[in-house]
C-alpha cells in the first residue's frame, strides 16, 4: 500500500486556515479561494485531500457545502485523480449523505462516531468501509469529541479505535492535538501504540514538519500523514513529498 501525504484544507469563514492545538483563537488565514488550493495539491500530485468544515465541527453540523461541492469540481477539472475527503459536522446520516452526494470519496466522523459506535456502523452498512473513516483526535490519550474544546469528554485512544474497528471502520485518522499546526514533530509513540492494534490503517495528523516526520511515520507503520501548515508555510513542497514517499513501503 502507498503511502499517502493528504494536504489539508480547513474551512473557516470561507476563507482556508489553520488553527494551532485546535484553538480557534490562534489561526492563520492562508487563502480565501478553497477551490484553487485543492485544484493546486491536486496538479502537484496528491492522491487524497483533506477538507475540514471548521465552523460545521463547532456547530454540530456541516456549514460549507457550498465551498465543499466546488472544491469536488475543481478536482473534477484537473484531469488526475485526487480524491476528497470531508470531516467537520457530519453527525447524521443525512449530512454524511450530503457530503458523498456533493462529490465526497469518503468521509470523516469523529465526535458522532464516538459518542454512538452504531453510528460508524449505520454508515459502514449504507456506504462501505472504503467511504467512512474515523477521526480519532486524542488529547492526554484520550481520543475525544469536539476536540477543539476544552475538557470535552473521551475514550482511551485504544477503546475507541476497538470500538470503532468492530463497527466496521478500518481507516483511523489520529491528530495529537497538542501538536496540531504547531510544526513540533508528531507524536510517534502514540502513533506506534495505536498501529500495534493491528485494527486497520492508521493515518498520522498532528505536528508533522518535514520529510523526516514524514518518514517517521511511515516507520512507525502508518499509511499515510496529513499536512497542513508545513506545506502553506514552504516547510514541504508536496511534490516533492509525495515522490519521496514513493520509496517508503
Amino acid at each position: 500500500m502507498p503511502f499517502d501525504v493528504i494536504p489539508a484544507i480547513d474551512l473557516l469563514g470561507g476563507h482556508v486556515v489553520r488553527l494551532r492545538g485546535g484553538d480557534f483563537a490562534q489561526g492563520t488565514t492562508y487563502g480565501n479561494d478553497p477551490a484553487a488550493v485543492a485544484r493546486d495539491f491536486a496538479r502537484a500530485g496528491a492522491r487524497w485531500i483533506h477538507v475540514v468544515d471548521l465552523d460545521g465541527a463547532r456547530a454540530g453540523l456541516p456549514r460549507h457545502g457550498t465551498a465543499i461541492a466546488a472544491i469536488a469540481t475543481a478536482l473534477g477539472t484537473t484531469g488526475g485523480t485526487a480524491r476528497l475527503e470531508v470531516a467537520g459536522g457530519l453527525r447524521t446520516m443525512e449530512s454524511a449523505a450530503a457530503a458523498l452526494a456533493s462529490g465526497a470519496a469518503r468521509v470523516v466522523v469523529g465526535t458522532a462516531v464516538l459518542r454512538d459506535p452504531a453510528f460508524a456502523a449505520a454508515l459502514v452498512t449504507s456506504y462501505g468501509h472504503d467511504r467512512v473513516a474515523a477521526a480519532i483526535d486524542v488529547r492526554d490519550g484520550l481520543a475525544i469529541g469536539e476536540g477543539w474544546r476544552a475538557g470535552a469528554a473521551g475514550v482511551a485512544a485504544e477503546a475507541g479505535i476497538e470500538r470503532l474497528a468492530e463497527a466496521g471502520i478500518d481507516v483511523f485518522e489520529v491528530t495529537a492535538i497538542s501538536r496540531d499546526g504547531n510544526l513540533e514533530g508528531p507524536d510517534l509513540m502514540l502513533l506506534a501504540r495505536l498501529v500495534g492494534l493491528s485494527h486497520g490503517s492508521i493515518i498520522a495528523s498532528g505536528g508533522i514538519a518535514s520529510l523526516a516526520d514524514l518518514r517517521s511515520v511511515a516507520d512507525q507503520g502508518c499509511t499515510g500523514a496529513i499536512v497542513g501548515r508545513a506545506i502553506y508555510e514552504g516547510r514541504i513542497d508536496l511534490r516533492a513529498a509525495m515522490e519521496t514517499a514513493a520509496d517508503f513501503a
